[in-house]
């Protein structure tokens, strides 16, 4: 019998040991991965040149799983594994027919959005990889040819929520043409535009259907994440483009580089956000009225039915991800709050384009309570970035660690970072 004990906790012992890298045993890189971050943080390179690495998932024993926007190896999800536990992927495999953006994991299955498909493949115990067998759980979205990517996210009741952008900048009447007005209604709002729910554990959904339109009013958010603690669907959208080049009369370059928001969203049953008639204008602090649809940067209008973004960023960041914080490893400050990577955009010319860095905003309850301040900079390695060609690399993707780390992808080249407090 005290063999028998004494055999259950040698077993235990070894379990626990193997269960996820320990942060003891990480060398952070000398020059942290070539980022800049707050004091007593350090970051590593997990992986390199992984392909066009979009969307990030981490399970409980430090097992990657990342989406790639084109397929690599034919592959369109590339998985990692750790097994030295230096923090450094030394086993890496490219898996699944698809590529796109959206990727977690939910009741032991890998789920992953492309452009077209939310497809799901079973976890198999032990094993990076999932078993092959694909099964389609909501098919019948549109086919864009722009905003097509389908992030996704999970709530605690059995939804999944789904992404579906809109293929336009502001709904006009000839698409991105100098003083064009906009549709009125936008018929583009009947299936694109907002953030659809349906069943997370069904299959063979179709969006007309099946799919409820749980918000609409969103041109197109990239970052979506389900708020465990405050039981919350939250979004950070990606704002219209080119105020100045459709619209001169009304508004300068230098204001055009900086309007609309980037906006925050707390995102509620029947939320609309005002897309395309309205846009948040975080200088002024309110949702004003577009220039097709009659406005002229100060009127308000029809907006004021609309619902406000809970904080507004300086346009053209391109927020591209959002992770609420739930890991022990970080300072107080940071626990519960939202981590946001902004990827970078085109759209500030002729000043000099901003984003390439993951921001933090804090959180009291359901709503920030601060600032927004940069937390890891330095992925575009360059002092002044003229067009996203110039950067090294743009962050995408976001996920935490089952230690607390935060992760983060590049979708140019294909990085993978560790960041870790100690």
């Amino acid at each position: 019998m005290k063999f028998l004990v004494f055999l259950i906790i040698i077993m235990a012992s070894v379990a626990c040991r193997t269960e996820a890298p320990r942060l003891n045993l990480l060398q952070a890189d000398a020059d942290n991965g070539g980022l800049s971050l707050p004091e007593g943080f350090s970051a590593l390179v997990v992986a390199d040149s992984l392909g066009n690495a979009r969307h990030i998932e981490v399970n409980e024993q430090g097992d990657i799983y990342i989406s790639l926007a084109r397929l690599k190896n034919d592959g369109g999800i590339v998985c990692l594994r750790d097994t030295t536990n230096d923090g450094r992927a030394d086993e890496i495999a490219y898996f699944g027919n698809h590529h796109g953006t959206g990727i977690a994991l939910h009741n032991d299955y890998l789920y992953f959005g492309s452009d077209t498909l939310i497809v799901r493949y079973p976890m198999i115990y032990g094993q990076l990889l999932p078993n092959e067998r694909e099964e389609v759980v909501v098919k019948g979205f549109p086919h864009n040819t722009q905003h097509a990517a389908k992030p996704i996210t999970f709530d605690e009741d059995g939804h999944l929520y789904v992404t579906i952008g809109a293929p336009s900048n502001a709904c006009m009447e000839q698409s991105r043409t100098k003083g064009s007005l906009g549709m009125d209604p936008c018929p583009l709002l009947e299936r694109h535009g907002g953030i659809w729910r349906f069943q997370a554990e069904a299959v063979n959904q179709d969006q007309v259907k099946d799919g409820e339109r749980y918000a609409t009013g969103i041109r197109h958010a990239v970052a979506i994440d389900w708020n465990k603690k405050e039981r919350t669907l939250y979004a950070v959208q990606h704002g219209r483009d080119q105020l100045n080049q459709f619209f001169p009369d009304l508004y300068s370059p230098q204001e055009s580089s900086e309007l609309p928001s980037e906006e925050f969203l707390l995102v509620e049953p029947g939320s609309d956000f005002g897309w395309p008639y309205c846009y948040y204008d975080h200088l002024q602090t309110k949702k004003v009225l577009g220039p097709e649809y009659g406005g002229d940067g100060e009127i308000v209008g029809r907006c004021s039915a609309k619902d406000d973004p809970i904080m507004g960023f300086p346009g053209h960041l391109a927020p591209n991800d959002v992770l609420f914080y739930t890991g022990d490893m970080f300072p107080e400050k940071y626990r519960n709050g939202a981590f946001i990577a902004f990827h970078g955009s085109w759209n500030r010319a002729p000043e000099p384009q901003q984003g390439y860095f993951v921001a933090f905003v804090p959180f009291e309850g359901k709503i920030p309570s601060g600032d927004w301040e940069v937390f890891a900079d330095g992925f575009s390695g360059q002092d002044e970035v003229k067009s996203p060609r110039d950067a090294n690399y743009r962050p995408c993707g976001l996920a935490q660690g089952p230690d607390g780390s935060l992760y983060v992808t590049d979708d140019v080249q294909g990085r993978v970072w560790r960041i870790m407090y100690q």
